[in-house]
């Protein structure tokens, strides 16, 4: 059997060909053999390719003059390489964070870091040059993108994002108050029953013993948007800050994608057949273009949450209606169906 020039760069172990590679085989009229930036990055380290104690055959040897020729066309295609992020979805935990993130990992024009690198809050010690590395390949006209929550609520996270890049674009999807809280309570007390431990009721995390709502837990904490926004609004404008209703991503996704799309400068490609409505999940699930396998969020996702008493539901939005205001006031946005 014969063997083809782009099966000879398959089985050279050399990591710029096999970048160069995928340029090469999406650009022309050859049958398409897709490498995914994620597969290859998977590739590279398991196999071992950054050994420097191995030699390999250069690529021209393998291949014939006219072979060599055509693959010379796309020899200066260097840009295939791993970048900051031009956009991260700083939070808010709890509010649709890893649903807008596997949504736009459809986008050709954007590829995903693994959530969540908790780089600017928790492993900063350990420089950029390990959080470059923990980015994906792209290409140029590709925004390179991550998530991690809790940088919204870390007070030190504002100055080390503008520190790395000033210029970087913000997301910060955000829900009702009230519902998130109940939704944070929901995900912890059953993480912790799933390992059969005990966990306390809702009514004794969120109220001290004077029955005040208890500022300490951070599930009430982190609801308070505008307390958080203002640091970040010290570093970065608000035209880089884009604040998406997670409420209505859940309910309707594509206006909501079309505003993303927008605000990071891509081309329009959400349409109304990518997303279909899963009746037993109550959820949105993602229906992709090509052969790869339609995509629901984990089970953890859309969990039902567990029966409040109403008094406590109404102590709560009481306590959040002023905060509402003022985050209305510094994103000059409102969300009706908060009040």
């Amino acid at each position: 059997m014969t063997t083809t020039w782009y099966q000879k760069i398959i089985v050279t172990p050399h990591r710029y060909y096999l970048a160069s590679l995928a340029v090469l085989l999406a650009t022309t009229s050859f049958s398409l053999l897709y490498i995914h930036h994620n597969y290859y990055s998977t590739c590279v380290t398991s196999s071992g390719l950054h050994s420097n104690r191995t030699r390999y055959h250069t690529l021209h040897t393998l291949l014939s003059d006219a072979e060599s020729d055509q693959f010379r066309q796309f020899d200066a295609i260097k840009d295939y390489k791993r970048r900051l992020p031009q956009a991260i979805i700083i939070g808010v935990r709890k509010a649709g964070t890893r649903a807008l993130l596997a949504m736009l990992d459809m986008h050709p024009g954007v590829v995903t870091a693994k959530p969540e690198l908790h780089f600017f809050d928790e492993n900063y010690t350990r420089g950029l040059h390990w959080y470059l590395k923990q980015m994906p390949f792209s290409y140029t006209n590709q925004i390179t993108m991550e998530k991690s929550p809790k940088y919204f609520i870390t007070p030190e996270c504002p100055g080390r994002v503008y520190k790395m890049n000033r210029m970087v674009k913000l997301l910060v999807i955000v829900r009702e108050p009230v519902d998130r809280v109940v939704s944070d309570y929901t995900q912890v007390s059953w993480a912790k029953d799933q390992r059969g431990k005990l966990y306390e009721s809702f009514a004794s995390m969120v109220f001290d013993r004077a029955g005040n709502i208890n500022r300490n837990y951070r599930a009430i904490r982190t609801s308070i948007y505008s307390k958080h926004l203002v640091r970040w609004l010290e570093y970065f404008p608000l035209e880089q800050i884009l604040i998406v209703d997670g409420d209505e991503l859940v309910k309707n996704p594509l206006p909501e994608l079309r505003r993303v799309e927008t605000f990071l400068d891509l081309q329009p490609w959400f349409q109304d057949r990518h997303f279909y409505f899963n009746s037993t999940r109550n959820f949105y699930c993602l229906r992709r273009d090509n052969d790869t396998p339609n995509k629901c969020l984990s089970e953890s996702k859309g969990r039902p949450h567990p029966h409040i008493e109403p008094d406590y539901l109404a102590r709560l939005k009481r306590f959040y209606s002023s905060y509402n205001k003022m985050f209305f006031e510094l994103i000059g946005r409102t969300f009706p169906a908060w009040e």
